[in-house]
């Protein structure tokens, strides 16, 4: 969590100095090539997915690299860190609705509660301390773009919940991370092929290293890794500690400063994640 909330921190540098999708672009080679070779050396070999699991690692592809990473780049571009990643600590509870909505799961009074006092929360973060800003479209489109990574590792999530039914996680991640940046590629040829040349800043190159093998590469594994020892739903509150690494880590390494109302809002959300996370999960399991 402490290394994924730092990958706001090196995008926020790094899109200072580099263009969006030249960044992009070279995470994902670095980090898919990176997966694949796990993945092969896991499995001796890199398994063959059918039809439709490739189906569904397509919509992968498309919402949780190339749509989720244009938004988080380009908003970070407009945003600081921290307050970037407060907005995206909405996640969990948009995956719930999200999963009520196409799904068919229960939504409690519980999960109800949460799920108001989350959104309250992230309205309060995108509107500076003003919670009806939003809807009255006194927004900038930082806020936008940021609340576009949320909805779309929304559909990520739901999407993968299919896929990795019958696919380890591993492989769906290596798999979607190659094809997102495929993506990215083209897109990058269509709108700026001067992008894709890799005359950055040596810092650049270490924020971009730090997405790619620690953001990606190994957060994603010791994430995968953790689920299988302690289960999904216990892994899962731990993401709630990403948006405030983010934001210590912006205050120490950018000397960002949010204000307390932005804050305060953060702090709502995050409240409002951990009552329908609680809500959501069976009884604690004994530790192993």
């Amino acid at each position: 969590m402490a290394i994924w909330g730092g990958t706001w921190v090196a995008g926020r540098y790094a899109v200072q100095s580099a263009p969006p999708l030249g960044l992009a672009v070279w995470r994902f080679l670095i980090a898919g090539g990176a997966l694949l070779a796990l993945t092969a050396w896991r499995n001796g070999g890199l398994p063959r997915p059918n039809r439709r699991e490739w189906t569904l690692i397509a919509g992968l592809s498309l919402t949780g690299i190339f749509l989720y990473n244009l938004c988080f780049l380009y908003g970070l571009q407009r945003l600081a860190a921290g307050h970037a990643a407060l907005v995206v600590a909405l996640n969990p509870v948009m995956a719930m609705l999200g999963a009520a909505w196409l799904q068919g799961e229960r939504l409690t009074p519980a999960k109800l509660g949460g799920a108001a006092i989350a959104l309250v929360g992230c309205l309060t973060v995108i509107g500076h301390g003003a919670p009806l800003a939003p809807l009255t479209g006194d927004v900038g489109v930082g806020e936008i773009l940021i609340v576009g990574c949320a909805l779309f590792w929304t559909l990520y999530t739901l999407i993968g919940r299919g896929a990795t039914r019958t696919l380890p996680a591993l492989v769906v991640t290596a798999y979607s991370t190659v094809g997102g940046c495929l993506l990215l590629f083209l897109a990058a040829l269509i709108d700026d092929p001067a992008a894709l040349v890799p005359d950055y800043a040596p810092m650049v190159w270490l924020c971009i290293l730090f997405l790619a093998l620690l953001g990606t590469t190994l957060g994603f594994t010791w994430f995968n890794q953790s689920v299988a020892r302690i289960g999904a739903a216990r892994a899962s509150i731990f993401i709630n500690l990403v948006p405030v690494a983010a934001v210590l880590s912006g205050a120490w390494l950018l000397d960002e400063r949010l204000g307390l109302s932005v804050l305060a809002g953060g702090a709502l959300v995050l409240a409002g994640v951990v009552l329908t996370q609680r809500a959501a999960q069976p009884m604690p399991e004994n530790p192993r």
